[in-house]
């Protein structure tokens, strides 16, 4: 899969209430101050359109490695726990003035794998972002986007996830709708733009202005917008060899969960007013 070779890759931590502590990540935010209670606590990048010199400076050299897939979700040769990250991925325009990003237009939704390392101590949220080819999921069909704002066609979609093991499905993120998202519509268009020019390297954070700067101010971007709540079974299951990742993004209006759950159990992925990500865990 190459078709977002061009676009930077971008996400967002702390979107969706309670999803970090689960994650065991709330320790490595615990200096960085928000304007709100709700509001997330940072853009971390996954992949950067361009090279970088050095792998021992930042930003790693390993962003620069293209890791999406439709398909195929590879685990770290080194031996570490992988948690799939269910989230909704935004495929956007961008527009700037003097190096500063000052627009974002949201063209296509849809679902989205962040899978992520689960390490004590890392130093910046990329380092458990990217390890490679095939280590973040997207779904191959995306719904286009009327518009990113309250009545719009997103307020009317739910999101939830699987794993298959041994042929038996568990459901691995809550079944949620995307307005349970604690910044969404304009606030959150509004709050990345601000986030992305005034961003600093601190904490856990990076400066992602910089980062984009240093790739030409790329126009076409990806951003996944935060992962949403595991289950128990989630939160507490790490991806082995032999998985199988499912991520759904339907419309309520039109499916019941158990019509979605259905669909999954039989490998029905392509059904009209739903994204589905289907991912083989090698």
């Amino acid at each position: 899969m190459s078709d977002y070779k061009e676009y930077l890759g971008l996400g967002i931590a702390g979107n969706f209430a309670l999803h970090l502590a689960q994650a065991g990540e709330l320790e490595d935010f615990k200096d960085v101050i928000t304007e709100d209670e709700a509001a997330p606590k940072g853009i971390f990048p996954f992949y950067l359109p361009c090279e970088t010199e050095d792998a021992s400076e930042r930003p790693r050299k390993m962003l620069s490695i293209y890791p999406l897939s439709s398909d195929t979700l590879a685990l770290p040769k080194e031996s570490v726990n992988v948690q799939a990250e269910p989230e909704v991925a935004l495929v956007c325009e961008l527009t700037y003035q003097d190096d500063k990003l000052v627009f974002i237009a949201p063209q296509y939704f849809g679902a989205y794998n962040d899978a992520s390392i689960r390490v004590a101590g890392a130093q910046k949220i990329s380092d458990k972002k990217n390890w490679g080819a095939n280590s973040k999921g997207i779904a191959a069909e995306l719904l286009p986007l009327d518009v990113f704002e309250e009545r719009g066609m997103m307020d009317n979609y739910t999101i939830c996830s699987y794993l298959r093991r041994g042929g038996e499905l568990h459901a691995y993120g809550e079944n949620v709708k995307l307005k349970g998202y604690s910044y969404f519509h304009q606030k959150l268009l509004d709050w990345i733009i601000n986030q992305v020019n005034t961003q600093e390297d601190f904490g856990p954070l990076e400066d992602i202005k910089a980062y984009i700067k240093a790739c030409g101010n790329p126009s076409k971007l990806i951003i996944s917008i935060g992962a949403t709540r595991y289950t128990p079974y989630g939160e507490s299951t790490f991806l082995q060899s032999g998985d199988e990742v499912l991520v759904a993004v339907y419309n309520h209006n039109r499916y019941e969960l158990e019509d979605v759950e259905t669909a999954l159990q039989n490998q029905e992925y392509h059904k009209p007013a739903m994204s589905v990500l289907a991912q083989k865990v090698l």
